[in-house]
């Protein structure tokens, strides 16, 4: 990479896993396919989860199951983190679940600890989504102020919040089933280019994930997390957090509260970031980056190959 230009990485959150993810990495020869091994090895034993099997081989209902998408996604991030060994990177971020990872490589707390709490967490999420049923779903073509409103006009048959403000014009909104239903109406009512439901098992970031919030900030409670050198941008303030209290406050929080993508990776613009690095399955934070900011450079480490290629320098 080109020396002297700030850069950031990204880790992906849920919806960016597929069967297949890391069985390349798992697989390759000399030091890459050794750690690789004892990364996945070591999750299958602390979790007591056939988890590299889901990875590798699903069945895709398996893997797309909230408790084992959160952590099969932040160990292949994991996986590739530790692998590339970035060097000079100026900030950290991570789309909701991704926000764990991003933490763990700005060494907020470590690999056993995360993994542990990703693992809760989508236990947490997938039993509130059981407990109380909601969905959510993809609003394109409209601006915040419009979704917003749709969101308060539709608030009588349920509830209904912004979740994710992803990228200009795009926007997920989460709560209960009547609630997001009467939303979409009305933001097609409004001109909405694309209104979608999103296959989720729950309505997350929306009051409905509250009792997963509870559960999580309890075992948040008693993990060591201590302050960080390299600024994590968190999801619930777009801002960089360094302080081990205030982590731990909005990593709680982030469960029922909006995931400000997009002015997070403006701000992280705005504070001079000029490359920004995906680290994980998938491309969709490369995708939000370029509608974001079109100028910036984005790059993608997802496989072996793209590993490869990092450690060569082969993309310059």
């Amino acid at each position: 990479m080109t020396a002297g230009v700030k850069t950031a990485l990204l880790f992906p959150g849920q919806g960016s896993q597929y069967v297949g993810m890391g069985k390349d990495l798992y697989s390759a020869g000399g030091d890459a396919g050794r750690i690789a091994k004892e990364m996945f090895d070591r999750a299958d034993a602390l979790l007591g989860v056939p988890l590299s099997r889901i990875c590798f081989e699903g069945p895709a209902a398996e893997l797309t199951q909230t408790r084992n998408t959160q952590p099969a996604i932040y160990l292949h991030s994991m996986v590739l983190s530790r692998l590339a060994d970035f060097d000079a990177v100026a900030a950290v971020a991570g789309h909701s679940l991704g926000e764990y990872s991003a933490l763990v490589h700005a060494g907020a707390f470590g690999f056993e600890e995360g993994l542990r709490l990703v693992r809760l967490r989508g236990e947490l999420m997938q039993a509130a989504g059981e407990a109380m049923p909601g969905t959510m779903a993809a609003v394109v073509g409209l601006d915040r102020e419009v979704v917003e409103e749709a969101c308060r006009e539709a608030s009588s048959a349920g509830v209904v919040q912004c979740a994710n403000f992803n990228s200009p014009g795009q926007i997920v909104i989460s709560g209960s089933v009547p609630g997001v239903k009467k939303g979409m109406d009305i933001a097609r009512q409004k001109g909405a280019k694309l209104v979608r439901e999103l296959p989720v098992s729950g309505a997350f970031h929306s009051p409905l994930m509250e009792r997963a919030r509870t559960g999580l900030e309890s075992a948040l409670e008693s993990t060591q997390i201590i302050d960080v050198s390299t600024p994590v941008y968190a999801n619930v303030t777009a801002r960089p957090e360094e302080i081990a209290g205030k982590i731990r406050t909005l990593l709680g929080a982030q469960l029922t509260s909006a995931v400000l993508w997009d002015s997070t990776v403006k701000n992280m613009i705005d504070d001079g970031i000029r490359r920004f690095i995906e680290v994980g399955p998938g491309k969709v934070l490369q995708g939000l980056v370029r509608r974001i900011d079109p100028a910036v450079e984005v790059l993608g480490v997802d496989r072996l190959a793209d590993l490869e290629t990092h450690m060569t320098g082969a993309d310059r």
